[in-house]
């Protein structure tokens, strides 16, 4: 799918790094220092056209997070279609030390996916709902 694109940083364009890979990798442009538990905005200098009917999904780096305990925040972040402006990424540390990004750094992963909207079709009662194994069990009730 084409997708349109202005990079105002240095970097490439995001790119999948393995023939089978979801995700694409992106990169910061600017450089951060994060400290433990602190949270910050990583600009990537890309601005995008997201085709309606679509999201961009923005996802942590496995990498990043077993080794150094950095992670998106809002994991999955969600770039609308219609938004226009730098794309983000939102970084939590973790760890007990100081994290040091630097441009060119790869920071995230980006996966399109197709979005289907709601028509809300509202009951009058939940019985109307139809009945399933699992009912109203949440939050780990599966299983047991």
């Amino acid at each position: 799918m084409n997708v349109k694109v202005y990079n105002e940083s240095p970097n490439s364009l995001p790119q999948y790094e393995t023939s089978g890979a979801a995700g694409l990798d992106v990169k910061a442009n600017e450089n951060v220092t994060i400290k433990p538990g602190e949270r910050v905005l990583v600009k990537t200098g890309l601005f995008v056209e997201i085709p309606e009917g679509y999201e961009l999904m923005v996802r942590p780096r496995s990498g990043l997070a077993i080794k150094h305990g950095i992670t998106v925040l809002n994991s999955p972040g969600c770039v609308d279609p219609d938004y226009r402006g730098n794309v983000g990424v939102i970084l939590i540390n973790h760890s007990s030390s100081d994290f040091e990004i630097r441009v060119g750094d790869r920071i995230a992963q980006l996966v399109l996916n197709k979005v289907e909207k709601i028509d809300w079709q509202t009951v009058i009662s939940k019985d109307e709902l139809s009945m399933t194994n699992r009912g109203s069990g949440g939050f780990g009730s599966t299983n047991k």
